[in-house]
């Protein structure tokens, strides 16, 4: 695994802020989860996606440097780390809606589509949870 220093910064962080991290991640989930309104269930859920990243980054050692791009090497990473692509191309997705709703004058997203996202995202938490909880015995 090579981390791009351009977006990545060696970092040892402790155990506790690696499950804060996990914690985060899981906290924006449920909100989506539960909160009615979708364009807040697609944020919600697209943050969640990007915290699993930031929680696995960390626990390889790494911190996240806010450049351009942080957000695609996020999922890129997170995606090579659990040795699966269909994070890249649904990730990428997300991340391309995202983008059209903050720059380009907003976007819908369907109940159907959210269910998708969090499905997509809670299974990722899934197993990003099973491999740090495993290896820090938290």
């Amino acid at each position: 695994m090579k981390f791009d220093d351009k977006y990545f910064a060696k970092f040892e962080f402790t155990k506790e802020q690696i499950d804060a991290n996990l914690k985060n991640a899981l906290r924006d989930l449920d909100i989506a989860k539960k909160d009615e309104f979708l364009d807040v269930k697609f944020n919600y859920t697209y943050t969640a996606l990007l915290k699993a990243g930031i929680t696995l980054i960390s626990f390889n050692g790494r911190k996240v440097k806010s450049t351009r791009g942080h957000h695609m090497k996020i999922i890129e990473i997170l995606a090579e780390l659990l040795a699966d692509d269909g994070i890249s191309a649904l990730g990428n997705l997300m991340r391309s809606k995202r983008n059209s709703a903050l720059y380009d004058g907003g976007i819908e997203v369907t109940r159907k589509e959210c269910k998708e996202y969090i499905d997509f995202v809670e299974a990722i938490l899934d197993k990003v949870k099973r491999l740090v909880k495993s290896k820090l015995e938290l």
